[in-house]
This record gives C-alpha cells, structure tokens and sequence, in this order.
C-alpha cells in the first residue's frame, strides 16, 4: 500500500513541495531508493546518495534545494529522528493477520474477545480472558486464565502472557516475550550462608548444607498503557503484590524485570538490563544496555545510567550514572582516567623503591666504614 506525499507530510505535521499526489511505496536510504521510494536524505551528507539512487522524492533537511537534487516532491524535518517515528510507522504494516479468530485457535468459551480483534492460528486463550478492541494476536501466543488486555494490543508470535496478568491499551510485545512468569525466590530452614554474608560482607561462622524451598508467587503483574515489550522480555509476577510497570515505558530485548518490581513511566530499559527483586525505578529512568540493578534498591526519577553500570545503592533523582559499582559518571571518567596512569605510576614508584633502597645501602655502607 503506498501513500502519497501530501499524506505523509500530514501525519509528520511536516511542509512538503512539488507533485504531493506522488505515491511512494515503501522507505529507502538514498543510495538504494528506486522511483516509487521515499529516499531518507534528512542531513545535507546524505545529498550525494540521491544521486546514486532513483528517487522521485525524498525526505529532506529544512532549506534543501530539492529541484536542485533532481527530485519531483520533498518533504522537509528538522528534526530526523522524530521524523523516522511517523514515516516507519506509515510503511509497517505489522503481522498478517486476516480479522476474526483463525479456526486453528484455541479460545476458551469464556473468553471476552473485543471488537475487530484478529486472532491467529495456533494461539490459545484460556477462561475468563478479556482482549480489547481491535487487538491483533499472532501465531503461537498463549494468554492464561484472567489476564486482561486492553484495546490495540499488537502480540507477536510466541508471545506468553501468564495468568492474571492486567495491561493496558496499546500493547506491543515482540516475539517471545513473557509476562507474569514465577519470580525466583526461595528460602532455606535454617538462615542460608548467602543471609549470614550478606549481613557479614564476607564472613561466614561454618558452611552446611542447605536445601532450597520454593516461596510461590500469588502477586500478579499490572502493565499500563502504551508499553512495549522487546524480544524475550521477560516480567516475573509478584510475591504478594503485583509487578507493575508504569504507562509509556519501553523494555528492550532481553529485560530481565524480577519479582514486586515497581517500573515508573516513560522509562527506557535497553537490552539485557536486569532489575532483581522488589526495587524500585522512578519515571523517566533510562537504564542503558546491560544494566544490573541490586534488590531492595530504589532509583529515582529521571536517572540515566550508562552501559553496563552496576547499581548497588540508591540513587537519587537526575543524578547521571556510570560504572560498577555506578558512581556520578564525572566521577567514573576520573576513575578511569586514573586506570590508565595505574602502569606508569607502578613503574615510577619502582624506580623510586631502586633510588631509595639503593640510597639506605649506601648510607649503611658509609657508617659501618666509619
């Protein structure tokens, strides 16, 4: 399906000149756009590939002289990336998914399916279900005994949503993902050698045996609207309360998000990051990928922690992070800085130990010859 380019500048709330009932089919790099693409040159270092290409209109820079460029409409944003949000969601038409319950799908009797849902083959909806209007759920997907969906939802293939899990509207879970999956908790009968190390930071009176014993997870997850899930996300229910994840946050491929976790909203978690039982992130959290966040924590609003930082205490609100274990990320660049001195420092003091060693022995010889 294409769309025109008066169409698209619309949606992007963008100028556009030239012939706007241009169709276009589908986005490209300048380079590779053919005749029915939108070639994406939005910086000036881009002009030269439209020249390689065969682009008839493009997306541009503001102030380009688009005739110039050979085009016959243009599109002009002065700010790329927003840009790419309304043009990639233009050209993504999602799964296939023919409207109606596939006649391979599982549907519990007592399952509520909203409005223009589009259910694919091969999924199962347990009782007591509810799904929003219009959702779309893929191939392979499972939905447990009273979970509840919202309106929108896009559900990919193998997506696994457990029992009892609540979300919102606007759902986007990509392949894979789980949530409301049992956290991981367990006790021994006696206090375990990680309790008397914990408390001890490292000493331990005598090692025993322990076996571990399961504490079940009755708590369930609560998701708000807006949220995405990436690829093998995955989101354990709560002990006793819910998990929850709060309106607009956005988890990458690979998030690990444990047991009684509390996610604020707008929050951006990036692949791999892991966030260990019952601690706490504030709105507005960016947490870059691999990121690992200690259990029983709290991290406030509108912290950003770069790549891999470790995070062990509290972190207090706006505060920018970085290392492990996570200091202010000045302080990390200091401490890195001063790594990098640590060999030529070792070899100044050893020359400095030779000097000093060599004068004591002198010194020595001098009184016994006197």
């Amino acid at each position: 399906m294409g769309h025109t380019i008066r169409q698209i500048a619309a949606a992007l709330g963008a100028e556009a000149a030239g012939d706007l009932d241009l169709i276009v089919t589908r986005a490209a790099e300048p380079a590779q756009a053919g005749a029915q693409d939108l070639a994406l040159a939005m910086d000036a270092k881009y002009a030269d590939g439209l020249a390689a290409g065969a682009a008839q209109a493009a997306v541009l820079w503001p102030g380009a002289d688009w005739q110039a460029l050979g085009l016959k409409a243009a599109i002009f944003v002065p700010r790329p990336r927003l840009a790419m949000a309304g043009i990639t969601r233009a050209f993504d038409p999602g799964p296939d998914l023919a409207p109606g319950i596939h006649p391979l799908a599982v549907v519990d009797p007592s399952a509520m399916i909203g409005e223009g849902a589009a259910i694919g083959p091969f999924v199962v909806i347990g009782r007591d279900v509810r799904i929003g209007a219009r959702a779309r759920i893929a191939s392979h997907a499972s939905i447990a005994r009273g979970a509840v969906i919202g309106d929108d939802a896009l559900i990919h293939s193998g997506v696994r949503i457990c029992h009892h899990v609540t979300i919102g509207d606007r759902l986007v879970a990509q392949p894979g993902a789980i949530v409301g999956s049992d956290g991981f908790s367990f006790v021994t009968p006696e206090k375990s050698g990680v309790e008397e190390i914990r408390s001890t930071l490292g000493e331990r009176e005598e090692i025993r045996a322990q076996s571990w014993l399961r504490i079940h997870s009755v708590g369930g997850v609560e998701i708000g609207d807006d949220v995405e899930l990436g690829a093998n996300a995955t989101i354990d229910r709560g002990t006793i309360r819910a998990t929850r994840i709060g309106r607009g946050t956005k988890l990458d491929n690979m998030v690990h998000i444990g047991h009684n976790v509390q996610v604020g909203q707008d929050c951006l978690l990036c692949g791999q990051v892991g966030i260990a039982g019952s601690s706490r992130i504030g709105d507005r959290v960016v947490l870059a990928g691999q990121c690992g966040v200690s259990d029983n924590i709290f991290v406030g609003n509108d912290v950003i922690a770069g790549g891999a930082s470790k995070i062990f205490t509290n972190v207090p609100a706006g505060r920018v992070i970085l290392g492990s274990p996570a200091v202010k990320m000045e302080t990390q660049v200091e401490i890195n800085k001063a790594l990098r001195r640590l060999p030529r420092l070792m070899q100044t003091v050893a020359e400095l130990r030779k000097i000093v060693t060599g004068s004591v022995q002198k010194d020595g010889a001098d009184t016994e010859g006197t």
